[in-house]
């Protein structure tokens, strides 16, 4: 029988989700600064979810602790096998929550650590890790820092690209010193990649100087109003249309906003004039005449645009149809020159117009963009080839740069044979001589000049935002919009948007690579790809969330051009190759209807394919990106949740785990009531043997009230946030379900994904009211009030049975100082509505209710060590904590059920914080110096 899993028992989720979340603010370094693709899971997640995939639960060798027990005479040896089990667990929670954290990445002894426990539970040859949907390459670089061999594959060539930039090319280098002359003896040791990091900071540099040599003249300083000059950082443009009032017939701009910046004592925005049928611009900064709502700009969102002369509307429509007959003009409104560590706003002037009015060079790249108006905005204004996304200057610079590439390329080669390498194979045919090392540095290369289409594009816009007047890159979210007003970063520069400093991130994220073992990236069919035995984690493209092959297009036309002569292969089609691409896309497979047939009908064949070579020793893991949730009678479901359960249990998988992965903190989870999906899913699944067996709904059921129960405790062990508890719960309970062939209903008909999904949560919210089993009466009753009533006032006559019933009394609760009775109501007393000295030790009729309460509102408000003083002091009185643990998932279920938002953060960073409050509690117990309340920052609004 294989052993299970960590990832399908427990996992110490909350650790995990913070560093997701946190890595959202984390850019120097971070692999995804590389090259932009789009939704990238985070590094943490990736290198938790392969970890637990391959080390062996705790739980797989209670033998061994029960044999330990019984050799050393231990009187009771379940308990003492469980403790080990809980005790190991912890182990491994500690050492992920540790291996996760982004400060602990350089840390070579911690991952020594990691790699060991890896082998004491796969041996000496773990398996190797397979993505064939590989994307931004997480997951395969997250494998090979593990010390795993990995493989990465993608039918899209940019993806394949960014992973062998990631994975293939840095342990082919590693280790080596740069060959870039008069580097070599500035320091002994150059481990991993940061040899080939330097290279690529160096030659960058030279491209930099080469092109300021070439096309400087194009990016002319800027004559401040003191006759001084500065730097330009930007030029803002306007397009513009001419207006069809007969009457007025001005060529008018077309702005978002007329701002500039907006700091506090620097405010600036631009002042349109129309002179002599013509507009001219200047810079204002009086606050007091500065644009308002109802006056700042001239586009009125999607309905058109108001003339800036006449006044009157112009449709959108019209402007549409003027972009297509190729009629839009284009303003200069203002440049925005370097300060004194702030910005110049300096009005037009002809000769920085002229500087821009260069010819389109001829070999400009060529390539249509997609006509799907959900994602392409720009084609419905005539914009429909990529070169039309740049101005002519930026086409100069971009070609420039691109040429560049080549003969960057060239030096490197020249440099690397003088320093001694030999020449070898091309990088394209596995070589690791010095063409091979000229190739690699050309592709980092390559991959600056592309991110740097990103931001020298006609659809770049500037921010006026107080702290960030900066360019604004295009793919501010999964789509290429339409931009009216743009800004033209100067490139040469070491600001913003500028090549150097795109050539610095690449090279800091190469500094940082793991560099070690072996790793392959190929451009392959995902069906193709899963044939191989090797152990999947892969995070497949969701429905039709992103139109990866279009939008990356984009890039690959500027790809291609710098790079075709090093990855020939890669690169030999004139777009990105899109017809098996596994996303449901409307506008390729006849309508919504072929769209989604297309999607799963492919996504089925692909798990099927990987089942077909699976091993029965290890999981694989799967990623699942939540859209959105359908809200039934029955309860909240999502259909696309449903749809890839139906298709992985066709496919013949069993899933045995269901994990919530965010990079949202979790106390900011809870809106209006209800519990916010989690961004993605990691789903663990095993092969379903062939001779599965069949069972009805009853035995079904009866199954899940046996294991759901041990299941819930381990969940609760691996401290999951109770937001995340139905969601995880789902595992366990779809592991019933997935392992037989079918669940027959009573009518004889198979039962659904969906009814399976709606029997697990009955069965869990019967298993969370069976711990209540664990409460004092007291306890009891303040629940069944709180699921009755919430914390509003009722009738005291509904009071009096309910404690009839439940062995408890109102008047002794009111004297307890749960509730307040009077005037015929009864009412629970809210969080804020106790008192904030309690004191447990001087409680004299203390129950959980209390406990759990006065804690939760002492972590929201002071911080962990008063939770941990009350925590201790309730142990003291002889309170079973773990059971204050559950009651806290409790009502963390029973607030969502009653859209209590504000209880229901309360009582879910009460459930999710608990190791910490127990830690405080043991440091207060452990030192009689108290040491000062750490505080926590919860948003508790609504």
């Amino acid at each position: 029988m294989p052993k299970k899993k960590l990832i399908e028992v427990a996992l110490p989720l909350e650790a995990i989700n913070a560093q997701s979340a946190r890595e959202k603010s984390i850019r120097h370094g971070h692999p995804s600064t590389l090259h932009l693709w789009w939704a990238r899971r985070p590094l943490a997640t990736a290198r938790a979810v392969l970890f637990s995939q391959l080390v062996d639960d705790p739980g797989e060798h209670i033998s061994e602790y029960r044999a330990e027990a019984e050799a050393n005479g231990v009187s009771d040896v379940e308990s003492f096998a469980t403790a080990r089990v809980d005790a190991e667990r912890q182990r491994l929670f500690d050492l992920i929550t540790r291996m996760v954290d982004w400060d602990n990445l350089g840390d070579e002894a911690l991952f020594d650590e990691v790699r060991a426990e890896i082998r004491r539970s796969t041996g000496d040859n773990p398996p190797a890790i397979l993505d064939p949907f590989a994307g931004g390459g997480t997951i395969p670089l997250e494998a090979q820092r593990l010390g795993l061999e990995s493989h990465a594959s993608d039918l899209n060539p940019v993806a394949v690209l960014i992973n062998k930039a990631l994975i293939e090319i840095p342990p082919k280098f590693a280790d080596r010193p740069p060959v870039f002359p008069q580097v070599e003896g500035t320091r002994i040791n150059w481990p991993k990649a940061t040899g080939l990091a330097e290279d690529v900071r160096r030659y960058g540099e030279w491209m930099r100087d080469e092109a300021q040599k070439r096309i400087g003249h194009l990016y002319p300083k800027a004559t401040l109003p003191d006759g001084t000059e500065a730097n330009i950082i930007a030029w803002i443009w306007a397009r513009t249309v001419t207006c069809p009032n007969p009457a007025c017939g001005i060529e008018m701009p077309l702005v978002r906003s007329w701002w500039l910046g907006k700091k506090k004592g620097k405010e600036a925005y631009v002042v349109p004039t129309v002179v002599d049928g013509r507009v001219e611009y200047s810079i204002g900064h009086d606050p007091k005449r500065a644009p308002t709502k109802t006056d700042d700009g001239t586009i009125r969102g999607r309905t058109g645009a108001i003339c800036i002369a006449c006044g009157n509307p112009v449709q959108m429509k019209y402007i549409r149809n003027e972009g297509v007959a190729k009629r839009l003009g284009q303003h200069l409104l203002a440049t925005v020159a370097a300060g004194n560590r702030s910005r110049i706003y300096v009005a037009p002037t002809i000769a920085q117009v002229d500087a821009s009015d260069v010819p389109a060079p001829a070999d400009v790249p060529q390539g249509r963009i997609a006509r799907n108006p959900r994602w392409f905005s720009p084609p419905a204004y005539g914009l429909t080839d990529f070169g039309s996304l740049f101005t002519n200057r930026q086409l100069t610079t971009l070609t420039t740069f691109s040429d560049l590439v080549g003969e960057a390329r060239k030096r490197v080669l020249q440099d690397a044979l003088a320093s001694g390498l030999s020449a070898g194979e091309p990088l394209e045919k596995a070589g690791s001589g010095a063409d091979a090392y000229a190739d690699a540095v050309a592709t980092y290369l390559g991959l600056a000049v592309s991110r740097l289409t990103d931001y020298v594009s006609a659809l770049a816009s500037w921010s006026n935002h107080p702290k960030n007047e900066v360019i604004v890159h295009v793919f501010g979210r999964q789509a290429i919009p339409m931009v009216w007003d743009f800004a033209e970063g100067n490139p040469l520069s070491n600001g913003n948007g500028s090549l150097m400093t795109l050539v610095a991130a690449i090279s800091r994220t190469l500094d940082g690579l793991p560099a070690n073992g072996s790793g392959s990236a190929k451009q392959g069919d995902a069906v193709v790809e899963m044939r191989q035995p090797i152990l999947l984690s892969t995070d497949p493209p969701y429905y039709d969330n992103i139109g990866y092959s279009d939008l990356s297009d984009y890039f690959y036309v500027w790809l291609r051009r710098s790079l075709k002569d090093v990855h020939p292969n890669l690169l030999n089609t004139m777009l990105v190759p899109k017809a098996d691409e596994l996303v449901a896309n409307p506008y390729r497979h006849d309508g919504k209807d072929g769209a989604k047939h297309f999607f799963e009908a492919g996504f089925e064949r692909a798990f099927r394919e990987a089942r077909a070579s699976a091993t029965d020793q290890f999981p694989i893991t799967v990623y699942y990106a939540f859209k959105q949730a359908t809200t039934t009678k029955d309860g909240t479901a999502s259909t696309g949740w449903e749809t890839i359960l139906a298709a992985m249990i066709r496919a013949s998988w069993t899933v045995t785990a269901t994990w919530p992965v965010r990079s949202e903190f979790s106390g900011r989870m809870i809106g209006n009531g209800t519990n916010a999906l989690a961004s993605s899913i990691v789903l663990a699944l095993r092969p379903r043997p062939e001779d599965a067996p069949i069972i009805d709904r009853r035995g079904f059921l009866t199954e899940m009230k046996i294991a759901l129960p041990e299941a819930l405790r381990n969940l609760q062990q691996g401290n999951i946030a109770p937001v995340d508890m139905a969601q995880a719960a789902i595992g366990p309970g779809m592991a019933i379900f997935s392992k037989y062939a079918r669940v027959v209903e009573p009518s004889g008909e198979q039962m659904s994904v969906g009814d399976a999904l709606r029997a697990i949560n009955g069965v869990l919210d019967e298993v969370l009211s069976e711990q209540e089993g664990d409460f004092d009466d007291d306890t009891r009753w303040c629940v069944s009030w709180f699921e009755m009533n919430g914390f509003e006032g009722s009738n005291y006559g509904e009071a009096e049975t309910l404690a009839s019933a439940k062995n408890a009394s109102v008047a002794t609760l009111a004297r307890s100082g749960a509730i307040s009775s009077g005037g015929g109501k009864v009412k629970l007393f809210a969080p804020d509505e106790l008192p904030e000295d309690y004191d447990p030790l001087t409680d004299d009729r203390i129950s959980l209710w209390e406990v759990v309460l006065h804690m939760a509102r002492a972590l929201s408000e002071k911080g962990l060590a008063p939770a941990g003083r009350i925590l201790a002091g309730a142990e003291e009185r002889g309170i079973d904590m773990t059971a204050a643990h559950e009651l806290a998932y409790l009502l963390y279920a029973v607030s969502e059920k009653r859209g209590l938002t504000r209880a229901g953060i309360l009582f879910n960073t009460l459930g999710s914080s608990w190791p910490e409050v127990r830690a405080a509690a043991a440091s207060i117990t452990d030192s009689p110096a108290v040491k000062p309340a750490q505080t926590l920052d919860f948003d508790l609004e609504a």
